[in-house]
């Protein structure tokens, strides 16, 4: 499939889903925000299969909804088309659903994923979801640098072919915290800068970043380094806050805080620069907070939206 038909598939996709997609007042630079609230049951500690975390999402006030391929592949094309039919009544549209694939593992375990995706993102594609993301482990015992980075990008690349055919932008979200990247001994990829050089190595157009406030902040980057994308270049984002009393270096990636707990980590200037970007994709809490993982779905939930809010509010609402 060339350029110019993967693009044609992409607009047409996302003309479809953002018919309702709605535009939100903010007040910087007297722009819009364009992003939603997205609501995503596995960072948040919630159990709820695809119809109960749309329920969820329609209940607390999220703008989003992750999409679960697995279980979109397993219901009928009319069903999928029924359930984008009902989200869009509801004013409910898709964020940005993981990818289906294992590639961090052996090249057996890559090739029986991967015979598995085209018909899970043909399944996406009825359903109208035009994302998909995955993070990127910083570092490995065996590869070195290089044989890492060349096995990411031959592995993604097809992955990203794949998904593109069904008018899907692919996202690749990097791993900030120092305390993780030297854990192993072959640090990888673990910065905006060094992402973007994979990003070219794949080089394909529908390959992108999942940009966070949490690796963000622990790879010590700033708004400057934000202004060097564009809304095409972002897939998804994550919103997080950090523990006080730890230096950036110190920070440990499974004990995060949802956003505004802290105050440690400035996600006005990160929301500003995604309105002023003009991002108009899904915005998800990923704390992997172990207090919220302990409730239950109905106060996880209402408890994560009230975060999100907080901080929405920092830049209008």
């Amino acid at each position: 499939m060339n350029f110019d038909r993967r693009s044609m598939l992409r607009t047409s996709a996302i003309a479809v889903v953002g018919l309702g997609m709605p535009k939100f007042a903010a007040a910087v630079e007297g722009k819009q925000r364009k992003f939603t609230m997205a609501l995503r049951c596995g960072s948040i500690g919630v159990d709820a299969d695809q119809r109960e975390a749309i329920e969820l999402a329609i209940k607390n006030g999220f703008e989003s909804v992750t999409p679960e391929p697995n279980y979109l592949g397993k219901i009928s094309e009319n069903e999928r088309t029924e359930m984008a039919k009902s989200m869009h009544e509801k004013g409910l549209v898709w964020g940005a659903a993981g990818l289906p694939v294992e590639f961090r593992k052996d090249e057996t375990t890559f090739q029986n994923d991967l015979k598995q995706l085209p018909a899970l993102a043909s399944a996406m594609q009825d359903a109208g979801v035009t994302r998909v993301g995955t993070y990127l482990m910083p570092c490995h015992d065996d590869l070195t640098y290089v044989e890492n980075f060349r096995q990411h990008a031959d592995r993604l690349r097809q992955c990203a072919n794949i998904l593109g055919d069904c008018g899907q932008r692919f996202g690749m979200e990097y791993v900030g915290p120092k305390t993780l990247w030297t854990s192993k001994r072959y640090p990888f990829l673990h910065s905006m800068a060094e992402t973007k050089d994979l990003i070219a190595e794949i080089g394909l157009d529908n390959v992108g970043f999942i940009l966070d406030s949490w690796h963000w902040y622990t790879a010590h980057e700033t708004a400057e380094d934000i202004r060097t994308l564009t809304n095409q270049d972002i897939i998804a984002c994550d919103l997080n806050d950090a523990p006080k009393g730890l230096a950036i270096d110190q920070q440990l990636d499974n004990r995060r805080e949802l956003p505004m707990a802290t105050g440690v980590i400035d996600l006005k200037t990160f929301l500003s620069e995604l309105v002023t970007l003009g991002y108009d994709g899904p915005v998800r809490a990923e704390p992997f907070n172990q207090p919220l993982a302990a409730m239950n779905n109905a106060d996880a939930t209402a408890t994560t939206a009230d975060a999100m809010r907080a901080a929405f509010a920092l830049i209008g609402g």
